[in-house]
């Protein structure tokens, strides 16, 4: 999601509301102010994993606090958590949970990104298509499905993975342009986990067969292959 500026204005004030009024009434007494700094750092950490104690430290809290706060804005469906992909390897995994803020749109609004072209030259533009994928993605998901991302300390990384049950598992590269490249870690986290099928997402709409039997696919193309599972 882009935003004009009639989207934006509507963005922020529906933040202000949303801290202002719309919590407090649900019954969490968190100042405005500190719960607004917090979801503007979770927006500039869109896409990595959860690192309580430096929240912590920087809104002078404790990192209790700071799980009491994420598990606040996720019940709220503000944030998103995905969970880490767990299995018994000899190798060091990431296990900490991953963050997204649900709404591009707001993500954008929080990093007063104002135009497209701002977004193009801000650091955030990656991780900002990745979780608009992802939680497109997890939209339409069935209930049977269950999202995970895997990465090892050695940097073998999946960004999604779809579990459909013991039997079956998609694993998922999420790329913004239209010419990409695919990481060494991708490759050997596929080596880890042996998933059945292996995607890239990417900003074009063409599918097209790669190496190592990876299909390269737009997303809403990826989507309407998911909707007949």
């Amino acid at each position: 999601a882009i935003n004009d500026e009639a989207s934006l204005n509507w963005r922020y004030d529906f933040i202000r509301t949303y801290l202002e009024r719309d919590i407090p009434q649900l019954g969490p007494r968190i100042p405005a102010e500190t719960l607004g700094r917090f979801w503007t750092m979770l927006a500039h950490s869109q896409g990595t994993n959860i690192n309580a104690a430096k929240f912590a430290s920087n809104l002078d809290v404790s990192s209790v606090t700071v799980a009491r706060y994420i598990d606040l804005l996720v019940d709220l469906l503000l944030i998103r958590k995905i969970q880490p992909y767990t299995v018994n390897i000899k190798k060091r995994l990431v296990k900490s949970p991953r963050i997204y803020v649900r709404d591009s749109g707001i993500t954008h609004a929080l990093l007063n990104i104002g135009s497209y072209s701002d977004l193009l030259g801000h650091p955030v533009v990656g991780k900002s298509w990745e979780g608009f994928v992802i939680e497109n993605i997890i939209s339409i998901l069935p209930q049977r499905v269950r999202p995970y991302y895997y990465r090892t300390a050695g940097g073998a990384e999946i960004d999604l993975i779809l579990e459909f049950g013991i039997d079956e598992k998609w694993a998922i590269e999420i790329k913004k342009g239209s010419s990409f490249s695919i990481e060494r870690g991708f490759h050997e986290a596929c080596e880890d986990i042996e998933p059945h099928k292996k995607f890239i997402i990417y900003g074009g709409s063409e599918q097209f067969p790669m190496r190592h039997d990876i299909t390269a696919i737009g997303l809403y193309e990826f989507l309407d292959i998911l909707k007949t599972r």
